[in-house]
């Protein structure tokens, strides 16, 4: 099964992360992946830079873009892994080894599986045929 753990921060965290030693904190989530990684259930992960970005929003249409994220920050989403693990508890067991501070919340959700979708669909079976091009469907090997 593949989980998505979704890194939110408040800010507190930010805050608190101001006050850090920036490379400490490379080096820990370093760590923290290179033991994802050596352990097989690695699948992506990547942070999101502190710039400004937008938002498309979808109830108007067309679809209105305005400038965000940052205007009242309750919760930053601010970066993912994708670990693949055998069951739900393997990932909560990995979420929890996370090195986040105080504000900073896992957010695990479990991404579905192509076996769940109707395989007779025209674009289900041309995604298995790009997962299959691009090498991105792996067995778990822990």
């Amino acid at each position: 099964m593949k989980y998505m753990l979704i890194m939110r921060s408040t800010d507190q965290a930010i805050e608190a992360a101001q006050d850090m030693d920036f490379d400490a904190i490379i080096t820990a989530m370093g760590q923290y992946n290179e033991t994802l990684i050596k352990a097989g259930v690695l699948l992506a992960g990547e942070g999101l830079a502190m710039e400004e970005g937008f938002i498309v929003d979808f109830d108007a249409d067309p679809p209105l873009v305005s400038d965000g994220p940052y205007g009242e920050t309750k919760e930053l989403f601010s970066g993912f892994w994708i670990i693949q693990t055998s069951t739900k508890d393997e990932a909560l067991e990995w979420a929890k080894r996370c090195p986040l501070g105080p504000g900073s919340k896992l957010e695990v959700r479990r991404v579905s599986e192509m076996e769940e979708f109707d395989q007779n669909n025209e674009y289900v079976q041309k995604e298995a045929g790009w997962r299959d091009e691009l090498g991105t469907d792996r067995p778990v090997t822990s």
